[in-house]
């Protein structure tokens, strides 16, 4: 008997609960307002104020972190054109992931994949993970993919991370907040000889 009208003193409070907090997410609707008889000029006015259903409005994605534009990451620009000979079967800028699809120079029974996870989006040698994958086949189609660690792991690596640094240099040479330097191409420093002025 006790549990019976427990289990009913826990409905009603639940029923309240979601009565009340639904009634607290509204708001009193201005009538007075200006009105859009338009349709589709009122939804393009919701989704520029982040009142749609997409990414702008109920799922919002800025809230999990800052991602930057793709176009504006050295890193991801680097790899895309040290990458650029070979095609890619999986591009994925906010999982952080570009795949390129099997690659091989002449018609033999041996290609390769290349993969390049980022762990940062700073231009740094631990920023990137660069792995191979190497498929032989046999003359009935039968085929073995393994992992491969060799120097050619390292020198896409390098080439990355020098072409990031040569975007990033060329990138804070115009931007007026980052450069430094002078008509001489000497840093200004203040008064002190520790702050960049």
């Amino acid at each position: 008997m006790i549990v019976i009208n427990f289990l009913k003193i826990l409905r009603y409070l639940l029923i309240i609960v979601i009565v009340s907090s639904s009634i607290s997410g509204c708001k009193k609707i201005d009538w007075d307002g200006e009105f859009e008889p338009d349709g589709k000029k009122r939804a393009r006015k919701n989704v520029q104020e982040g009142k749609g259903f997409g990414t702008g409005g109920l799922f919002k994605r800025n809230k999990g972190g800052n991602f930057e534009f793709a176009s504006s990451n050295e890193l991801w620009r680097a790899s895309l054109d040290t990458l650029d000979f070979m095609s890619f079967s999986n591009v994925d800028y906010s999982g952080g992931l570009i795949i390129t699809d099997w690659y091989s120079e002449s018609e033999n029974n041996q290609s390769i994949k290349i993969t390049v996870r980022f762990l940062s989006n700073e231009i740094r040698a631990d920023g990137i993970k660069v792995s191979l994958h190497q498929r032989i086949c046999g003359s009935n189609n039968s085929c073995s993919i393994k992992e491969v660690r060799s120097s050619l792991n390292e020198e896409i690596k390098d080439k990355i991370l020098r072409k990031a640094a040569l975007y990033k240099e060329i990138k804070d040479e115009n931007d007026p907040d980052k450069n430094y330097k002078n008509e001489d191409g000497e840093i200004e420093w203040c008064g002190d000889g520790r702050t960049i002025c």
